[in-house]
């Protein structure tokens, strides 16, 4: 495992943070795909039952940012802590979901608990892997209080239509994907 010095690696996570704003302001995430590797691995786990495994800077680019995050446009995900170790090259950062439409009340429509990533630092500004979690239950239950409330984009509408009609690519039973999540 290769050693970073302090300086690269927060110039890599100050580097980060400013492409995700401009992604999460163009509603468009597939150009974070420029920051892997082009062997990158990039995956999260869905419950029990089933795992997400991009392979490939063109597999994060088309089904992790692209498929994914299809329909978040609007979003935002705040970092609201980061931890850096420049000995394995790693960065831990956590972060909040947060809807782009506010509730009547003027509250934000926010998934509860804690989500995060995870990578793994390669050099010349790109990442090997990545890792994230988030709580499903609490992103399931605040998608159905925005479908109840009726503020759901065309973009999740279709996004929830095509989880509910079979498995889209990336998705992979457990313990069945082309890589382990650890």
């Amino acid at each position: 495992m290769p050693e970073f010095s302090r300086e690269e690696m927060d110039d890599m996570v100050q580097y980060w943070l400013d492409e995700n704003k401009r992604a999460e302001e163009a509603g468009d995430w597939r150009p974070l795909a420029d920051l892997y590797t082009e062997d990158a691995t990039y995956g999260w786990n869905m419950g029990p039952n089933q795992d997400f495994m991009a392979v490939g800077r063109a597999e994060i680019r088309d089904i992790a940012l692209g498929q994914e995050m299809g329909g978040l446009d609007g979003w935002t995900y705040p970092y609201q802590s980061i931890l850096v170790d420049e000995r394995k090259g790693e960065v831990v950062g956590f972060w909040k979901q947060i809807a782009d439409v506010p509730r009547a009340d003027g509250s934000a429509y926010e998934v509860a608990g804690i989500g995060g990533s995870w990578f793994r630092y390669a050099g010349n500004r790109q990442w090997s892997w990545q890792r994230d979690w988030f709580d499903l239950g609490n992103a399931a239950a605040i998608f159905m209080e925005m479908m109840k409330a009726d503020v759901l984009s065309d973009g999740m509408k279709r996004r929830m239509d095509r989880s509910v009609k079979g498995r889209p690519p990336g998705f992979y039973k457990r313990g069945e994907g082309p890589l382990p999540l650890w």
